[in-house]
């Protein structure tokens, strides 16, 4: 742009016209930027950390119900729950991971009795060798009395997603806590209320080491579409500025446009013109 354009543009947006039209496009982007930094403050927001107590041992009435998901505010919750332990019911989880070492889960099954009646999985130790692991497992089952009511305190946990075993594997191998899996295996289960969840035992079976069950990460993350939507409103408050600068530099083409037409038809060139 030429000294002589820059100083007809500057002429242009000094008129009265163009201040008032400079004064709404300001406050468009005004409102624009007020809609963006409320978008900026809903992403924020909802990426607040609400606390959880989990670590408050808290009755389990009330924090799962049999044949129901696993609410998410529940997940990791230190709950306290008494029932019966079935004899011959316990099982292996293989390729379990006990910070850090990988090994074997032992898994009973828990008759609930101080809350909606339900068979819960209790994860009651972990051991490094399947050998071990099943030699504890026998033991527990022998000691097991069906009529003999318990309390066991851990950490509650939703249940995981069945793995299927290799072709070459054992088809009854599990790798994961899949309650969904775990009632095939269960004697006589059919038709019956599950939780679909399992405890992890604070006290570990004898034979076994206690899981270690951390306690869950409550990370949040921001909401990358309220980000995007504030983003969105600033560029709409540069863009109404930028309209206004476009109409300005339009009306100084057409003012010398009009000159160059009324001077061809006074019979003068455009430089006589000016």
């Amino acid at each position: 742009m030429s000294a002589e354009s820059r100083r007809a543009t500057v002429r242009m947006m000094v008129r009265p016209r163009w201040v008032l039209a400079l004064l709404l496009a300001l406050g468009i982007a005004a409102a624009f930027a007020v809609l963006g930094q409320w978008q900026l403050e809903r992403a924020v927001e909802q990426a607040v950390v609400v606390e959880r107590p989990t670590e408050e041992v808290r009755p389990f009435d009330g924090v799962a119900e049999p044949d129901a998901p696993t609410e998410q505010a529940m997940t990791g919750q230190m709950v306290e729950v008494t029932g019966a332990f079935v004899p011959g019911d316990t099982v292996l989880i293989a390729d379990r991971r006990n910070d850090g070492a990988s090994g074997h889960w032992v898994v009973a099954h828990l008759e609930v009795v101080d809350a909606p009646a339900g068979g819960l999985p209790v994860a009651i130790g972990w051991a490094a060798d399947e050998q071990a692991a099943r030699a504890a497992a026998d033991r527990f089952d022998a000691s097991v009395d069906p009529d003999e009511q318990v309390s066991i305190v851990g950490r509650f946990l939703p249940s995981e997603a069945p793995v299927i075993p290799g072709d070459d594997e054992d088809p009854f191998l599990m790798r994961s806590l899949a309650v969904a899996q775990l009632v095939n295996v269960w004697d006589d289960y059919d038709d019956r209320p599950v939780y679909f969840g399992y405890v992890t035992a604070s006290e570990p079976a004898a034979g076994l080491e206690v899981i270690y069950s951390p306690v869950p990460e409550q990370g949040a993350e921001l909401n990358w579409l309220n980000v995007f939507y504030a983003v969105e409103w600033v560029v709409f408050a540069g863009f109404a500025i930028y309209l206004w600068y476009r109409l300005v530099r339009d009306a100084v083409e057409r003012e010398r446009e009009e000159a160059a037409e009324a001077a061809a038809a006074a019979g003068r060139t455009p430089v006589d013109a000016g």
